[in-house]
């Protein structure tokens, strides 16, 4: 009777834990990883095989706004949060581990009942089939797990707070790609000097200027993002919006976020400004260059491998033995079956603690690039459409005079006609 009890238990188990994990439709659970295809070698790439929590990794992609943060703080966001835990991907990518450690646990009650003593459903107590002989019930001391189990947070601790640093350096890298967009292109739309110039070759330098911004941006998205998921779009984009020399020059470069800066560079140079106001607006390029760095050396270059491994290592081999530990703390349920659900709840959220790390520590797929750029070319093209005066505001002429200039501007202004200083 024990032997079929706990093998309906065992089965019974198995097949939750299989639904936990294949519970999206469409995504099996299998992972392949192959070498990451040259840029230009998107359609040749073969097909890979994802969980669902890496296919889940687009729909995190949130740019909150006021009614979002209302959600947020809601009153019943535990039990929303709660009750959604079959259906999240950070749980799903980890199915297997908690499916193994919840097995380990079955196995464990199993082969106790078998080596010691069972209660049947009436309440009767009956030596196991394996009872006094060589085969031993297996059972461990608890104090062991007690001092490694800090040893471990301090470990996961780490994980989590460098998978965070890494997510939030990149939020902020996009941040400020967001910020000095609109203040590049507000500094050579106000600063744009339409003296002899005429209305036509004023709006298509400063669209030159707005689209080369956007370029980049979108560029960088290309760069920091899977060839599958985003090289497609990015070509049918970069086409759609550039003139067909720029689109086919940043498509064949061989690192594209490069070519779109030297775009933007020409751009500048190409508007009538004072050479000082072009230098102000290149220190936004510059910037540019910086966050692209930045966010070359997050994608490249994870947390150790060692630390990670070791972690991960250390975690499952503490799992796999606690519940042999547990095992006597809960003989107080019937046949210590109390031990398998326990079991399964610890690895849910402790396997969870370790994943919310890697999930983080690639912070790329999970930020809403693509809304950034979206942003970014919308409030582009809206300042380059600004022109002084055209909402009433009274506007200086502007007096072209040569005089009080410091010295070491003396030769430079015999050779730049922009020099403008006020009367």
């Amino acid at each position: 009777m024990i032997a079929r009890t706990a093998l309906l238990w065992v089965v019974a188990l198995a097949t939750g834990a299989n639904a936990f994990v294949n519970n999206a439709p469409r995504v099996p659970f299998s992972t392949k990883l192959y070498p990451i295809p040259a840029i230009n070698d998107a359609l040749s790439a073969p097909i890979k095989d994802l969980s669902y929590g890496e296919e889940s990794r687009k729909y995190r992609r949130t740019v909150y706004t006021h009614d979002d943060w209302v959600k947020h703080r809601s009153s019943d966001r535990i039990f929303r949060y709660t009750f959604a835990i079959f259906s999240s991907g950070i749980y799903k990518n980890i199915g297997a581990e908690i499916s193994t450690v919840t097995a380990i646990a079955a196995f464990a009650v199993l082969w106790n009942a078998m080596a010691g003593t069972y209660t049947d459903f009436s309440g009767v107590v009956h030596d196991g089939w394996l009872k006094d002989t060589v085969v031993p019930v297996l059972d461990l001391p608890l104090a062991p797990f007690s001092l490694l189990s800090t040893s471990l947070g301090l470990l996961l601790v780490f994980r989590t707070n460098t998978g965070y640093q890494r997510w939030d350096e990149a939020r902020k890298n996009w941040g400020m790609n967001i910020n000095h967009t609109r203040d590049l292109v507000r500094m050579g739309t106000a600063w744009y000097d339409d003296e002899g110039v005429s209305p036509e070759r004023r709006k298509e330098d400063l669209n030159a200027l707005a689209l080369a911004t956007w370029a980049f941006v979108r560029a960088m998205k290309r760069h920091l993002s899977p060839v599958s998921e985003d090289e497609e779009d990015f070509k049918k984009e970069i086409t759609e919006k550039l003139p067909k020399g720029q689109a086919e020059a940043i498509i064949n470069a061989a690192h594209r976020p490069n070519r779109a800066l030297f775009d933007l560079s020409c751009a500048i140079e190409n508007l009538p400004m004072h050479w000082l106001r072009k230098n102000e607006i290149n220190k936004a390029v510059t910037i540019f260059e910086d966050n692209l760095g930045s966010s070359e050396r997050l994608l490249s270059s994870p947390v150790p491998l060692f630390y990670s491994r070791h972690t991960a290592r250390f975690m499952f081999f503490f799992m796999s033995f606690l519940p042999f530990a547990l095992y006597g703390p809960f003989g107080d349920t019937w046949n210590h079956i109390g031990l398998i659900p326990a079991t399964a709840i610890y690895a849910l959220f402790l396997f969870g603690i370790e994943e919310l790390a890697n999930q983080l520590e690639e912070p790329f797929t999970i930020l809403p690039m693509q809304g950034f750029c979206d942003k970014i070319y919308n409030w582009c093209m809206e300042i380059v459409s600004w022109q002084a005066g055209d909402n009433g505001m009274r506007v200086y002429p502007k007096e072209v005079k040569y005089e009080a200039l410091p010295k070491e501007m003396e030769s430079a202004s015999s050779h730049d006609p922009w020099i403008l200083t006020k009367k």
